[in-house]
C-alpha cells in the first residue's frame, strides 16, 4: 500500500491506495476544508476534470473520494471553492506548465 498524509494547517489533504486487482487500484483521496465548501479532485489521471471527482463532505471539515487508478505515477490537485491547492504534505511534487506544482502519487 502506498500513502501520501498531510499535516497540519487549515487544510488537509491525504492519499491512500488500496490494492484491489493487482493492476488497478482504489484510491482514496482526503482533505480538510471548511464545511460546505465545493471541493474536487482532479488530476492526469481524469484529464485534469474536477467535475468528475466531486469529493463528499465527511464529518465537520473531511472531504473524501475514492477513485480506481491504474499503477503508475499520477499528478493531481484538489480543488477547493474554485482555488487549486496541492496536497500540503505529499512527499512528491512537480512543476507544471502553469509555473505552480501538482501533487504526485505512485501507484504501485
Amino acid at each position: 500500500m502506498s500513502t501520501a498524509r498531510a499535516g497540519g494547517g487549515t487544510r488537509q489533504g491525504s492519499v491512500k491506495a488500496q490494492d484491489n486487482s493487482g493492476r488497478m487500484k482504489k484510491v482514496k483521496f482526503h482533505v480538510q476544508a471548511d464545511p460546505g465548501a465545493a471541493v474536487f479532485v482532479a488530476g492526469s489521471f481524469n484529464n485534469w476534470d474536477p467535475a468528475s471527482y466531486k469529493m463528499k463532505q465527511n464529518g465537520d471539515r473531511f472531504y473524501e473520494a475514492s477513485v480506481v487508478l491504474p499503477a503508475g505515477k499520477h499528478e493531481y490537485k484538489f480543488l477547493v471553492n474554485g482555488v487549486w491547492q496541492t496536497d500540503p504534505d505529499c512527499p512528491t511534487w512537480v512543476a507544471n506548465s502553469f509555473g505552480t506544482l501538482n501533487s504526485v502519487m505512485d501507484v504501485a
